[in-house]
């Protein structure tokens, strides 16, 4: 019994962090949707070009509560897949934590935040020009989705209930944080069952195979997986390369959010197909190159 209180402890814990993120975000899209709807598509229009740049800044803070926002945002489309993906990818998570309480040097620290920054942004800034080029050809269709569906979408009714995006804000915030309490407390069991020590072999297996590996620990939305890649660079068992494949792909509760909020199956799977290659492609790079911190 007590193995589960603590894991339900840990998981309302880490799920309080996230409110904070969820609130706001809803209640921004909510005003948005209320005073700004006829504005708001050509702004994002004009300002999408930009959005990978911001989106991977803001993603290196150490919180994936900016990575559940944006997908949020992004299944109202108030920002590009190329800002989401900048997002997901410069995503710190737990590293940061981790590495002051092991008293790593601030240089080193900020060199690992400017690559996983500088990746985000030029992945994202490609894969949105890329997607512009194809508009432009006339081989990619014009799909968007405005705010108001996703209450359509939820099945939530707040739209019936109440002209105040506040309201609105608190239930849509209220759905989306019983979901992640739900599936990431079942992931925390998992993870404690399986143990971190497997997970540690698993990822030490083979080098190549490790950044493989290390990728698909990345996609789990919870914070063991970060935790466990992180120690492990430090401890010196992973190179940085496959500490990079781990923790680009790692997004946080992200892709959690985005599976429950984006009802396009398809298009979900292929940004977290996109997310896992980049990511994995990157951390082989470094490798390859000799980089060391």
């Amino acid at each position: 019994m007590d193995f589960f209180q603590d894991i339900l402890v840990d998981t309302v814990m880490d799920g309080l962090h996230l409110l904070p993120f969820l609130f706001l975000t809803y209640l921004a899209m909510e005003y948005m949707e209320h005073w700004t709807e006829t504005r708001s598509s050509a702004w994002v229009e004009r300002a999408g070009r930009f959005g990978p740049f911001v989106g991977a800044l803001l993603g290196v803070f150490p919180q994936c509560g900016f990575s559940a926002a944006a997908a949020n945002l992004y299944a109202g489309r108030v920002i590009t897949v190329g800002t989401l993906l900048s997002i997901f990818l410069s995503t710190s998570d737990e590293m940061v934590p981790l590495f002051i309480s092991s008293h790593v040097p601030m240089e080193t620290m900020a060199h690992i935040l400017g690559m996983k920054g500088a990746i985000g942004m030029l992945c994202g800034c490609t894969l949105d020009a890329a997607l512009r080029s194809l508009r432009v050809l006339g081989l990619q269709p014009r799909w968007k989705q405005h705010i108001q569906e996703l209450c359509e979408d939820a099945h939530c009714h707040c739209e019936e209930e109440t002209d105040s995006p506040w309201k609105a804000a608190c239930v849509h915030t209220a759905h989306i944080f019983a979901f992640i309490l739900l599936v990431t407390f079942a992931l925390n069991v998992l993870v404690a069952l399986f143990g971190e020590d497997k997970l540690s072999a698993v990822l030490t297996a083979s080098p190549i195979m490790g950044h493989f590996l290390a990728g698909i620990i990345g996609l789990i939305p919870n914070c063991a997986a970060s935790v466990v890649i992180t120690q492990l660079y430090l401890s010196g068992v992973l190179t940085l390369g496959t500490m990079m494949s781990g923790l680009l792909v790692g997004a946080g509760v992200g892709l959690l959010v985005l599976y429950r909020v984006n009802l396009h199956r398809r298009q979900n799977i292929a940004i977290t197909l996109l997310l896992y290659a980049c990511g994995v492609a990157w951390g082989l790079l470094v490798d390859l190159l000799g980089v060391t911190l």
